[in-house]
């Protein structure tokens, strides 16, 4: 997917820097080239032998190199990548990138290029969320520099929160996405799919028949036209696109904090089936029968309802929010009902009764309905019903944007 690709790897100077040599290994195996520039920092973390001998490159360190500044390196280290790459990207060389200084070979070099700038921060939370951060972060965005992450999780200092370096995976599939051709390149598009399976005791569980095959095409049609996506999955009979963020969940908990985990989105398509209850009094060991007869009593109450809590959002509300309608009857009553109760901007309603084949089949019919009204669409394959539907999103984003 990054065969040909020149990438302009600045290493900065924090403990996240432990992952880059992944990063350089995922990178070249997807072909690209990988131009490696250690910063001072970086340097601590991780040595230029290792990051040498995984790029199969020179490791680039000093701007006053008289060999290579005669020929005014720097320049040409920007001409020679297709984007700069800033990974870990610090509390500090954000800070110098916003100000626009030039103290070092990784801040020249980030001012001297024409070139894209994709960052991946790293840091504590308490930095992350400073206001000087946060400013120059705003001023970064203003500036066009891409920004991945950062994601929520434990970190070195033993804190919790908004700063942990987006994975290797993550970042390699940005730049995948930054190279595609398509109207949704630099977007983020996050998608749910699949059942969840909700636990009565450790072998049963509660679950539905969704094959999570409708989520994954719509994954894979964003995927195509060029989004960042991000696919949070139950325990689908189907596997996942290649070349997005996979995250694999079980209950419907678990889904919703993997959701909040990964906003911001510039939409959120919530295609996943899940379990509207869960068992509160579920056994910590496999229920057995006794041969009296009696049957165990179950009590329910309800999952957290994942559409609404993110469509309702006063902050990071994804601009799109898409819901699913699965209904057995009166389809464009109760899907309309929904939306208005959900919140969501689109709900895609489809008639799952067992006569239509639908819930686990290859197939499907649906309606999008918006506050503007619906849109039936004729039955066919799951697959061209998810190009359609990523199509009318590219569509609405790009929209927004003008």
């Amino acid at each position: 997917m990054l065969t040909g690709k020149r990438i302009g790897l600045i290493i900065g100077g924090g403990i996240a820097a432990f992952k880059v040599p992944e990063l350089i290994r995922m990178l070249r195996a997807q072909g690209a080239s990988v131009t490696p520039i250690l910063t001072r920092a970086g340097a601590q973390f991780v040595t230029p032998l290792t990051i040498s001998s995984l790029a199969g490159e020179q490791v680039h360190q000093d701007l006053f190199d008289l060999t290579r500044e005669t020929e005014i390196g720097h320049i040409q280290l920007s001409r020679a990548a297709d984007i700069l790459l800033v990974v870990p990207a610090t509390a500090d060389l954000m800070a110098k990138m916003a100000s626009g200084l030039a103290s070092d070979l990784a801040s020249t070099l980030l001012l001297a290029t024409d070139k894209k700038v994709m960052i991946a921060p790293a840091m504590n939370v308490r930095m992350w969320d400073h206001p000087a951060t946060q400013r120059n972060l705003a001023q970064l965005r203003a500036d066009g520099v891409l920004i991945i992450g950062p994601d929520q999780g434990d970190m070195a200092c033993g804190e919790f929160g908004a700063g942990r370096m987006s994975e290797p995976t993550t970042i390699v599939q940005a730049l995948v996405a930054f190279f595609a051709q398509g109207p949704l390149v630099g977007k983020h598009v996050l998608v749910t799919s699949g059942p969840t399976h909700e636990p009565i005791d450790p072998v049963r569980y509660i679950a539905n028949r969704s094959s999570g095959a409708q989520g994954t095409a719509i994954a894979a049609a964003l995927r195509d036209l060029g989004a960042r996506v991000t696919f949070i999955t139950g325990p689908a009979s189907v596997p996942p696109p290649e070349n997005v963020t996979v995250i694999r969940v079980q209950t419907a908990q678990d889904m919703l904090n993997a959701v909040t985990q990964a906003l911001p989105a510039d939409a959120a398509i919530f295609a996943a089936a899940v379990a509207d209850w869960r068992v509160t009094n579920a056994a910590t060991r496999k229920m057995k029968k006794d041969g009296s007869g009696q049957m165990p009593v179950l009590e329910f109450t309800e999952n957290p309802d994942i559409l609404a809590t993110v469509a309702q959002r006063s902050t990071d509300r994804p601009p799109l929010v898409v819901g699913f309608a699965a209904e057995t009857h009166d389809v464009d009553s109760h899907a309309t009902a929904k939306r208005v109760r959900k919140g969501c901007d689109w709900i895609v309603a489809n008639d799952v009764s067992p006569g239509t084949g639908i819930m686990g089949g290859t197939e499907n019919a649906v309606t999008i309905i918006d506050a503007n009204g619906s849109d039936h669409w004729p039955r066919m394959p799951k697959a061209q019903v998810a190009t359609q539907l990523a199509r009318k999103i590219a569509a609405h984003l790009t929209k927004a944007d003008q």
